[in-house]
């Protein structure tokens, strides 16, 4: 375009001198007079072409005033030699005639194929503009500097938080991909890569350990073991866990290490008190969570023995914590096995109509016939997954119509459900439910889950003791049997669940109170009230005493509701639960008319102020994040209290009994470099998470979680994939 001029002035005192001409140079006119730049070597007038302009092709603009030039004379310097205007090229000294009327395209012909002119350096900048934004953003437009250090490590991060396999760097279409972007970039090997996976691991490791070194408040810890379904290898994990000074729930993986056999007590004991040493963490631990076994009872024994006891809480007494996850699937799969061949026939159906694409295809035929849509899959369930169960019911239930109407399509299919398979099916679902939703949020990670456990636990155990009454003898049988379990693990509340209930201003000691009788009876309540509030008193006298002198100064605002909220009321799904419900509500009505104020102290203040409502949503760490000012102590508690998780594994992998399973490619390598992987993953996606949005959040859960479904539906045959429905 004629309008797109590049304008430059001329610098008609510039003292730089052409280099002399030859004869050769200037088409044989033989002179070998010395000239100087944009000076007449005869008569010594400077050159003024300010008049002359020159468009982006290297034509002469006419009639313009201003001082503009030509890209060309970035490569050539112009000069007079006997009355002509000529110009000579900066790299290979070629002169050329350079009248203004002619133009600049046969210099700029030149240049291009000029042998002597320079290559672009790599480290020069390219001027980078983004598209247009659908929202309407205006473009940006920023210098992009190519950096092939700053490449690999993109390229090792890429492998780290996408569980690529690290020969990917030799695979020939990955090099012509990225030869294609960028020609300049050289592909390591697979051993360079690896190298600088182990640097990204060292970096972030100690940025972690920095992390949790700047952490005043105590570090809750987890430990859970992983397999390799390949090798049968053991790993396990161990992540901190604890609130930032900003209030927020913060995790880190510490360790993923490979634990040879036999996993004995005095091995895995030796492996945790070392991380705990190394990280410096020993002295600030507040509880160890691990499932429920004997091995970890001795763990336990084991690490109070080599910890001080004098930095633990209340000497190590609160040490021990049981994942509520892995005792809930322990209560839900003794209630299953006693019911498998009442819902055999489901099954089997399920079984049969999913085993191939035609039979599936006979399905979905006959459910449209009945106009009704086949949103979701058949599925089978899978014996090491609980909640398989529940889904399998489920969805086949939604299609009851659909197996009736099939009866007759296939003269093979003859397992067709009775009327009194689907009654039960029904029931069965709706007790499982609460399970399901229990068990996803006690395997929450974004939020405290400790104070939601002991209303949660009184909603179950009431439930149970409802379930017994059942006039189905098979709902009855398996309520007798998880009533059972429920007694075994839970007959006495974990101190630490008790006090993060009274950390909650919606339930405070008064509510606690009131629901005991749910969970003991009238009799058995009262002594175990009074065993509580002994503990929140010891517990409350223990910090003060650590710091009677200082003060916690509030670290910010309070907010109303974030994502990061949590309503016991809203969170659990109603329709089935009416009479707990009602429970709570009566309670709440009771709670609400004490709103006496005083006490001595800032434990009875805060326990003599008016409960909020129960049914709020309510950000439980931005509450005492603003109320630090009024109860310093008790911040610092909750501080330490809310960050403990009363799950070991996140909920994708908390209706798993069969554990959690490292992909097969990454189970091949050598255990410090599947190490250097699985941690570096942890931190970056925690560092991803921080500045995402929140498809990019869901994105981080699925990279970290969705392989331990897929590994455990290949592992099992016939099996369908929960991706549609968990």
């Amino acid at each position: 375009m004629a309008n797109n001029v590049l304008i430059g002035n001329m610098n008609s005192t510039s003292q730089n001198h052409a280099p002399t001409a030859s004869s050769q140079d200037v088409g044989g006119s033989g002179s070998n007079q010395q000239n100087t730049d944009y000076v007449d070597q005869q008569d010594g007038t400077n050159i003024n072409d300010t008049d002359t302009v020159f468009d982006e092709d290297g034509d002469e603009v006419v009639g313009s005033k201003r001082a503009i030039r030509s890209p060309a004379w970035q490569h050539f310097i112009k000069f007079k030699l006997n009355d002509e205007v000529k110009a000579r090229c900066k790299h290979c000294s070629k002169v050329l005639g350079a009248d203004s009327k002619n133009g600049t395209k046969h210099l700029l012909a030149h240049y291009q194929r000029c042998l002597h002119k320079p290559y672009p350096d790599i480290r020069q900048s390219i001027l980078v503009q983004e598209k247009k934004k659908l929202d309407g953003t205006t473009t940006h437009v920023s210098n992009y500097t190519f950096n092939a250090d700053t490449s690999r490590k993109d390229l090792a991060e890429m492998i780290i938080v996408h569980e690529y396999p690290l020969s990917i760097v030799e695979h020939h279409g990955f090099r012509k991909f990225v030869g294609g972007l960028q020609p300049l970039f050289k592909v390591p090997c697979r051993n360079t890569i690896k190298d600088d996976i182990k640097r990204i691991y060292d970096y972030e490791r100690d940025k972690t350990m920095s992390l949790l070194a700047k952490t005043k408040s105590r570090i809750a810890v987890t430990t859970d073991m992983w397999t390799s379904n390949h090798q049968k290898k053991g790993f396990m994990a161990m992540t901190a866990h604890f609130v930032d000074q900003n209030w927020n729930l913060q995790s880190r993986i510490m360790r993923f290490i490979y634990v040879p056999c036999p996993h004995t007590s005095d091995v895995l004991a030796d492996i945790l008190y070392t991380t705990l040493c190394d990280w410096n963490l020993d002295r600030k631990v507040s509880t160890l969570t691990v499932d429920n076994c004997t091995t970890n009872d001795a763990i336990i024994m084991i690490l109070l023995e080599k910890l001080p006891l004098k930095s633990l809480m209340m000497n190590g007494d609160l040490f021990h914590m049981r994942c509520c996850a892995h005792i809930l699937n322990l209560i839900v799969q003794d209630g299953l096995s006693l019911i498998k061949f009442e819902i055999e026939r489901i099954r089997e159906s399920v079984a049969f109509w999913s085993a191939s694409p035609k039979r599936e295809q006979n399905f979905v035929t006959a459910a449209e016939q009945l106009g009704i849509p086949y949103s979701k899959k058949l599925i089978l369930d899978c014996k090491t997954r609980w909640n398989s169960t529940f889904l399998m019911l489920s969805v086949a239930i939604s299609y009851k119509e659909v197996f009736d109407r099939v009866k007759t399509r296939d003269s093979k299919y003859t397992c067709f459900p009775t009327e009194k398979d689907w009654e039960l099916a029904s029931e069965i679902c709706e007790r499982l439910q609460l399970f399901y939703e229990v068990t996803v949020m006690f395997s929450g990670s974004k939020y405290p889950t400790s104070n939601v456990f002991f209303p949660l636990i009184c909603e179950i155990g009431y439930s149970l003791r409802e379930w017994t009454k059942s006039p189905i003898e098979e709902i009855k049988m398996m309520a007798d049997q998880m009533v059972s379990k429920f007694n075994k693990y839970w007959s006495v509340i974990h101190g630490v669940m008790g006090m993060a209930a009274v950390l909650d201003p919606r339930y405070k000691l008064k509510f606690v109170e009131l629901l005991f009788p749910v969970l003991y009876g009238e009799e058995k309540a009262k002594i175990e009230f009074q065993n509580l509030e002994a503990f929140v008193q010891t517990l409350f006298q223990e910090y003060v005493s650590s710091n009677a002198s200082k003060k916690r100064k509030s670290e910010g605002f309070y907010g109303g509701s974030v994502p990061g909220s949590s309503s016991f009321g809203s969170s659990i799904s109603s329709g089935h639960r009416v009479g707990f419900k009602k429970l709570l509500s009566d309670i709440a009505s009771i709670t609400r008319d004490d709103d006496e104020s005083g006490g001595m102290s800032e434990l009875d203040n805060y326990l003599k102020e008016k409960l909020l409502p129960k049914d709020m949503e309510l950000d439980l760490l931005a509450w005492w994040k603003t109320n630090g000012i009024k109860y310093p102590t008790l911040q610092r508690i909750a501080k330490d209290i809310l960050a403990i998780p009363v799950s070991t594994v996140a909920s994708e992998s908390a209706f798993s009994t069969s554990g959690r399973l490292v992909s097969p490619h990454r189970s091949r390598l050598h255990p410090k470099t599947l190490e250097a992987l699985m941690c570096a993953q942890s931190w970056l996606l925690n560092e991803i998470r921080a500045t995402c949005s929140e498809e990019t959040e869901a994105y981080c859960r699925s990279v970290e979680f969705d392989y331990d479904v897929e590994e455990e539906n290949t592992k099992e045959s016939g099996t369908t994939s929960l991706d549609d429905f968990v």
